[in-house]
Order: structure tokens, then C-alpha cells, then sequence
């Protein structure tokens, strides 16, 4: 018989499991019928008419993918939200999975991949690298006792792909109890980056309220249209 437990532990290997193949074979739609791939590799056309003609395809503007990471409760999904949509909203449910959402940019399309920050899910996280042209982590400033956990999957991301652009976002900057930029590029050890690779820390606040202050997030939209567009 197994150990109490035991099947409880195997249903979360299964789930994460189950949650990093749909979103790999997410990329693998995306590729096809997209041209996905890192630094301008594109996907050449078949000649049949019926491909031609698909909805998906969209030959005048570039495909950029953007792997949006980071610990679970960080608020990725509020930051996808709030890119895509300036609409009110409350409360963003937390990713099991992975999230999706296309932002449309001058000689751009670009999408937006979040993949959850679970434990279990951390473990595939280097899995979805190689299709990106850009990795977004996202840090919660207030999770003082997490950003050692923090710390360590962003450096693990960085040594998997020394070359891919980044951007770390400190985001919940509008809680009183925020850690601040200087502090969180302290904690997170980016000083080891200096010289190594180039890297943007934004002060983030993923709520309506915060649109229309210096941490909202439509300043990393245009961030995102600035450094992809020079790729």
C-alpha cells in the first residue's frame, strides 16, 4: 500500500506535469502557425492557399514571444491583464497553468506567455526559454522571506540563457510595506549582471488605481515595443 500522502504527491507531479506539456505544445501551435523562434527565425509558408488564408497567420508583422515568469502570487497575471486591457479589475485568479494574451504593436505582434510560479512548475520553466526573445520576471516587493527563492530561480533562468534580454519588474510597489528598487537590485544580486548582460528593473503597481502613476504598468508595455523592436 502506499505511504499516506503518496497520492496526493504524484496528483501535483501529475498536474504540473500535465500543465508544462499543454503549454509546450502551446509554443509548438504557436510555432507552426506563427514563425515563432529567437532573433527573427521565421516559419516559410506552404503554398496551399488554405494555409495562406488562415486567420492566425499574419505576414506584416513580426512574431515576438515574451516568457513572463516568477513565483507564485508575484502578480504575472494582473500585469498581463492590465498590458492588454486597461478594464477594471479586482482580482486576477492565481495561473495553475499557463496564461496567454497577444499585444498588438507597430510592426509587432507580440505574445505574452505566463507560465505558473508554483513549485511544481518551476521545475520546466527552462523548457519554454528557447522560443522566447524575451524573459519578464516578476518580483513581489512585500515577499521579503520568498526573495531568496526568488533570487535563486532568476539566476538559474539567466545561466540556462546568458543572452536573453531581460526585465525584472518589482511589482506591489503601491504596499506600504514595498520593498524599493535599490533594495530588491540588492536582494536579488543583480550586481553580478553589470557588465555581463543589459537588464531593465521597473517599479510596478498591477492595479487601476495605479495607470496613471510612475509604477503603472504601461510603462512596461512600452519598454516591451522598445527593446523588441530593436531585435
Amino acid at each position: 500500500m502506499a505511504p499516506p500522502g503518496a497520492f496526493g504527491h504524484l496528483s501535483l507531479v501529475l498536474g504540473a506535469a500535465l500543465a508544462a506539456l499543454g503549454s509546450l505544445l502551446f509554443i509548438a501551435w504557436r510555432s507552426y502557425f506563427r514563425g515563432a523562434g529567437r532573433w527573427g527565425a521565421r516559419w516559410e509558408p506552404p503554398t496551399s492557399s488554405s494555409y495562406l488564408d488562415h486567420p492566425c497567420l499574419n505576414f506584416s508583422k513580426r512574431q515576438v514571444l515574451v516568457l513572463v515568469l516568477g513565483l507564485d502570487g508575484a502578480g504575472k497575471s494582473s500585469i498581463l491583464h492590465y498590458i492588454s486591457s486597461e478594464a477594471a479589475r479586482d482580482r486576477t485568479a492565481p495561473t495553475e497553468g499557463f496564461n496567454t494574451v497577444d499585444v498588438p504593436a507597430e510592426g509587432l505582434q507580440i505574445d505574452l506567455l505566463e507560465v505558473g510560479g508554483s513549485q511544481n512548475l518551476r521545475f520546466y520553466w527552462n523548457q519554454f526559454l528557447r522560443q522566447a526573445h524575451m524573459l519578464v520576471f516578476v518580483v513581489d516587493s512585500t515577499d521579503g522571506p520568498r526573495l531568496p527563492t526568488a533570487r535563486k530561480e532568476l539566476h538559474w533562468l539567466l545561466a540556462e540563457d546568458p543572452q536573453l534580454p531581460l526585465v525584472i519588474l518589482a511589482n506591489k510597489q503601491d504596499k506600504t510595506d514595498a520593498l524599493s528598487v535599490a533594495e530588491l537590485h540588492q536582494e536579488l544580486a543583480l550586481h553580478v549582471l553589470t557588465g555581463q548582460r543589459e537588464f531593465f528593473l521597473l517599479p510596478t503597481s498591477a492595479t487601476h488605481a495605479a495607470l496613471t502613476t510612475a509604477t503603472s504598468v504601461r510603462h512596461v508595455k512600452s519598454l516591451l515595443v522598445e527593446v523588441l523592436s530593436q531585435l
